[in-house]
């Protein structure tokens, strides 16, 4: 029996990777064999190339160069782990997939969405395509005060990209949200329990 696929989405700082972990527990609870994805990464080459995308140095990847590296590091994971996991019966739960490349660099870094939709599907096995999608929405404010919060270390190229890209990066998530079958727009500003919950009811018809 065919696994499912599922996505978490959304702005930095809007809890994505808290609530993958927390879905995935609970759907294990539930008897589920699962595997937790991250993008971009999830298998050696991607994890590189996730290092070469977040670098600040002064070499880091131009905005054309970070497209097709994030595309990279999704073609090795989607046709490496995602699609045999699937198919071999386990849920997989991803956190980012093709939305963040459609909100990044589509909205964000002013690229056409539809070409980024195109680059997508070259870059996926043909017919890879989520069971559910979760769409955590934080505003600004919440972004930036999650990001200072959790920060050690200086800003990644993505974080430091400014407040019109971020702006534009959550409307791109929102317009997606309201436009993608099988979604859902999740409010991500209350309590981890009550995402978790949010999440939850909105993922468990397909148990």
């Amino acid at each position: 029996m065919r696994g499912k696929f599922v996505v978490l989405e959304g702005p930095d700082g809007s809890g994505k990777t808290t609530q993958a972990k927390e879905l995935a527990a609970r759907l294990r609870n539930c008897g589920k064999d699962v595997v937790c994805v991250r993008e971009p990464g999830g298998t050696i080459l991607a994890e590189k190339i996730r290092a070469l995308i977040l670098d600040s140095r002064d070499d880091a990847p131009n905005a054309r160069a970070e497209t097709l590296l994030f595309l990279a590091a999704r073609a090795q994971v989607a046709a490496g782990v995602i699609a045999p996991a699937i198919e071999a019966g386990k849920w997989v739960v991803c956190d980012r997939f093709t939305y963040s490349t459609v909100a990044y660099q589509g909205y964000g870094r002013g690229f056409s969405p539809s070409v980024m939709r195109d680059l997508n599907r070259f870059a996926l096995p043909e017919g890879l395509e989520p069971d559910a999608v979760a769409f955590i929405d934080v505003p600004l404010e919440t972004t930036f005060a999650r990001l200072a919060a959790r920060r050690g270390t200086a800003a990644d190229n993505i974080e430091k990209a400014g407040g019109d890209f971020h702006r534009r990066v959550r409307e791109g998530f929102i317009l997606q949200a309201k436009t993608t079958p099988n979604a859902t727009l999740i409010d991500g500003t209350g309590t981890v329990e009550a995402t978790s919950e949010a999440i939850w009811n909105f993922i468990k018809p397909l148990i």
